[in-house]
């Protein structure tokens, strides 16, 4: 379906909204051969409603996407393929808090404005806006719970198998564990790793000690005899040895 705004209209219409809104934003245009940039960000787009629907019945080939200079909140304009007249004005999510902190916020959504950049801002500043800051506000305020709530440790135990077991203190963690090979055993509610393929039961722990690492947890191996837990630094060894009887608590080093 063709469209009712070129590339080059929708870039000058999103430059000039930028200028009219409060504070200092920049403009990037989106065209067809930016197909990936734009993928990411229609991905990353707050809402469930108008440009959800849009982007579901729509190939979006071209678009703009509006920052604010001093703390990088994010807009992107696209066409209103559905009504081929005005624009949709959606928020961009913040990407740097979990996705665990986005539960129980609404969605700023998005706004259908006119082809006018005057009156768009307008509506922009006084719907969108306001919208965006509460639901940045209340997610950023939820990351900042689970930061306090974040375990300072993970504790791996081995088992006489050979396997690896330990719990899941927050749904992170417990998403990160089972994205690594770690089996959920919803009666006891501990996390199994296999250790039949040794080779692969290190990668894992590398890979989750790592991840740990970047979260500011840190993760231990012991031996279920050995009352002693030794953390691990923040790099992650190349392999994990597996300890014997009776032995102390290996270090990943």
């Amino acid at each position: 379906m063709e469209t009712m705004h070129d590339h080059d209209h929708l870039a000058s219409f999103a430059d000039i909204l930028a200028g009219e809104l409060p504070g200092a934003w920049s403009t990037t245009h989106l065209s067809a051969e930016d197909r990936a940039e734009l993928a990411a960000l229609t991905d990353r787009v707050w809402d469930l409603d108008l440009f959800a629907e849009t982007v579901s019945l729509y190939t979006v080939d071209h678009g703009a996407c509006l920052t604010r200079t001093d703390d990088g909140v994010r807009l992107i304009v696209v066409d209103h393929y559905a009504e081929q007249e005005g624009f949709i004005v959606a928020t961009i999510a913040p990407e740097e808090v979990p996705a665990e902190a986005f539960r129980g916020v609404r969605e700023p959504d998005s706004v259908h404005v006119p082809d006018d950049p005057f009156l768009a801002a307008r509506a922009v500043t006084t719907r969108l806006l306001p919208r965006y800051e509460r639901a940045l506000a209340q997610v950023r305020s939820n990351a900042a719970q689970l930061s306090r709530s974040q375990p300072d440790r993970v504790v791996l135990t081995w088992k006489p198998d050979g396997s690896l077991t330990t719990t899941a203190a927050t749904s992170r963690v417990a998403d990160l564990l089972a994205a690594h090979g770690f089996a959920h055993d919803e009666k006891s509610g501990t996390y199994r790793l296999s250790g039949e393929d040794t080779a692969a039961q290190a990668k894992s722990i590398r890979e989750v000690g790592a991840q740990l690492a970047r979260l500011g947890v840190g993760v231990v191996l012991q031996h279920p005899a050995s009352s002693r837990t030794t953390p691990s630094p923040a790099t992650v060894p190349a392999a994990a040895q597996r300890p014997s009887a009776g032995t102390p608590a290996t270090r990943l080093r």
